[in-house]
């Protein structure tokens, strides 16, 4: 099975590690920490035209690199397609 996060950007659901709000979880130093760290490793992928409100952590079982998508879905969007497993 597959998430749709945006922009036709879809990932299976076995590589997902977390989805995480981007407000709530950024105003902690460390996650701003690993996030600027991921961007600077090339790790972070915008899949968001807007203002994004989530990210998602992928560590895909075939590839040593994670990824992190950013979303301009919010995290309790992401939740219900994953459990609906809708791609709209």
């Amino acid at each position: 099975m597959y998430l749709h996060l945006g922009q036709s950007i879809v990932v299976p659901y076995r590589d997902i590690i977390g989805i995480f709000d981007l407000d709530n979880t950024s105003s902690s130093h460390l996650t701003r920490a690993f996030l600027e760290q991921a961007e600077r490793q090339k790790e972070v992928i915008n899949v968001s035209e807007e203002l994004p409100k989530s990210f998602v952590l992928c560590c895909p079982k075939l590839r040593e690199k994670q990824a992190v998508y950013l979303s301009q879905l919010a995290p309790a969007t992401l939740l219900r397609r994953a459990e609906s497993n809708s791609f709209e």
